[in-house]
């Protein structure tokens, strides 16, 4: 997917604020690395919203995620991951049918699963639950980041909580000065629905958690593997 980078050009000058923004490449995906090794918040674009990301190991930074967007604590965040095979450090995924993480992903979804015992992930990231939302999003730039973290990222659409989602760096300016660096993949064409959430977590069964920009094709896929809808689906 491709976005234009055209609100990149010609205003580094602006104000102090402009000095954070840069172009979603991968000219600059060695220093959106650095940035999260280091702990730090990081905004970006993904294929369907724009997000605040940090490594999901760093106490320090998800702590500073809730702080950027006012965020109760007990509201769990997702993680992002650069590649499908990558999941099984951070969740359980031995029964789930052949070929369904990959047919489901990368894509404007996330996918909840049980963490289990070998997860990677930190204790302290959405203590007292035993699931967690998993995306691998249909953009190159932020899985590139996710792969060079070493880790998984820390995912939240980049916004005060409660507020429209941002599918414009514009849209979430008043929030840069919390980040490091800001990188603008232009004008999303999503729409404001977010990835299509859906619990995984049951062995042959679905629930739709969030609606999403992707329901109807997710279902299709989770159905064409013999899921069934959980009968406890509101």
């Amino acid at each position: 997917m491709t976005w234009s980078l055209e609100k990149c050009d010609g205003h580094s000058g602006e104000d102090a604020k402009m000095g954070l923004l840069r172009p979603a490449t991968e000219d600059y995906a060695a220093e959106a690395i650095e940035a999260v090794r280091s702990g730090k918040v990081i905004a970006v674009p993904t294929d369907t919203l724009y997000g605040f990301a940090c490594d999901a190991c760093s106490v320090e930074a998800v702590h500073r995620i809730y702080e950027i967007k006012g965020r109760k604590y007990t509201s769990p965040l997702a993680i992002c991951v650069g590649d499908v095979f990558d999941i099984k450090r951070f969740a359980v995924t031995d029964h789930l049918p052949h070929g369904l993480l990959d047919a489901l992903l990368p894509g404007p979804v996330t996918v909840v699963l049980r963490r289990g015992e070998l997860s990677i992930l930190e204790k302290s990231l959405n203590p007292g639950l035993d699931s967690i939302g998993v995306r691998v999003p249909d953009c190159n730039f932020i899985r590139v980041i996710a792969r060079g973290s070493g880790s998984a990222l820390a995912l939240t659409s980049a916004n005060l909580s409660g507020q429209p989602s941002s599918v414009d760096v514009r849209d979430f300016e008043n929030l840069w000065h919390h980040c490091a660096y800001v990188y603008d993949g232009g004008a999303l064409p999503s729409g404001r629905a977010g990835s299509t959430v859906v619990d995984l977590s049951m062995l042959g069964k679905y629930k739709i958690l969030r609606p999403g920009s992707a329901k109807e094709e997710t279902v299709a896929i989770l159905e064409r593997h013999a899921l069934v809808e959980d009968g406890n689906a509101s």
